[in-house]
This record gives C-alpha cells, structure tokens and sequence, in this order.
C-alpha cells in the first residue's frame, strides 16, 4: 500500500472513530459533516473521497460503536469469571457511574437505540447481531440449569441494565439516578 493510501486508510478510521463516539454523545442526526471532518483535521469536502454518503458513514461509525462496547464487556465478563463472578462484573461495569456519565465511550445498543430503530437495514443488522453477542455473553454467566429459564434471565438482565442507564442518564436527579443504577444492579444480582 503507497503512503497516501496509509494516509487515506487512516483518516477513514479516524473519521468513522470521532462520527461512532460523536452519534453517541448526540444522536446520529448530529453532529453535521462539517463539524466531523473539522474534528479529524480534514476538510469539509474531503468527505466524499471517504464515503459515498452521510449514511453510509452512520453505518460503519454504528459498527464501530457497538464492537467497541462488545469489547469492553467482553472484558469484563471474563474478568468477572475469572474472579468467579462474571454475571456480577457485567452487572457493576454496565451500571456503574462511569458508565453512565461518558455516553461518548459507553455502550452503543444503549446510546444508539432509538437511532438504530429509525436507521438502516444495515445499521439494524449490526444491532441485532450485537444484542445476540450480549445475551450469549449474559446466558453464559447465568449458572441456571435450565436453559429456558436462563434465556428468560439473560434477556431480563440485558433490558434491564439498557433501560436503567438510560433513565439514568435521563433525569434531572442526581439522586435518583444514583439509585436507579444502585436498586437495578442489587435486583440483578439477587436473580
């Protein structure tokens, strides 16, 4: 590969890397291509050298988004496990404050719901396939013998712990969403 194709590959990556923690922050409405561009250190017209539309961009940027956030719970599942506890570790790693306070780096199947239901059939896929990955992921940490119980727990833990940090995120309380993701992680845990 000569140089400028290095250089072309790597502002590609840039860009759909600042788009995937940009939509999550603002939706993927927002921010303009313009302001994306300018934040990689390209310029505006550049974009299409890149991508053939805005919306193929929100595709790969979703993409990215929701493999990043794989990442990091696969991490913490097997973490957990090795410390005997991998259903716990996702539970406190999706439910913590940190999480909730820096929807740029969170989880994409919850800052980019609502987007991805109005998106395309492309985005959708990936999402699907995404909320696949975490409900195995969560099936595997459940020690429950019955595997229809344990389908029904894993698909509860996973609303759960998607509707929690987004009320969380949601209200105007500190307070109550402190306990929203306190009470939701507790309920969890208790099974």
């Amino acid at each position: 590969m000569g140089h400028s194709q290095e250089d072309k590959a790597a502002s590609h990556e840039r860009i759909v890397t600042i788009a995937a923690a940009r939509f999550r922050e603002a939706g993927t409405d927002s921010p303009a291509i313009g302001d994306l561009m300018r934040a990689a250190e390209l310029t505006h017209g550049g974009f299409y050298r890149h991508f053939g539309s805005r919306d193929e961009l929100v595709d790969e940027a979703v993409e990215l988004a929701l493999r990043t956030g794989a990442g990091r719970m696969a991490d913490a599942a097997e973490k957990g496990a090795a410390a005997g506890d991998g259903l716990g570790a996702l539970i406190d790693g999706y439910l913590s404050a940190g999480h909730r306070d820096e929807p740029a780096s969170s989880c994409a199947v919850a800052t980019l719901s609502a987007d991805v239901a109005r998106g395309s059939d492309r985005a959708r896929a990936a999402y699907t396939n995404q909320v696949r990955g975490y409900l195995d992921m969560i099936e595997a940490s459940i020690t429950e013998p019955d595997p229809v119980r344990r389908r029904r727990r894993a698909l509860q833990t996973l609303s759960a712990l998607v509707g929690a940090v987004l009320m969380a995120r949601a209200v105007d309380s500190a307070v109550l969403s402190d306990e929203l993701l306190t009470e939701v992680a507790e309920a969890l845990r208790e099974g």
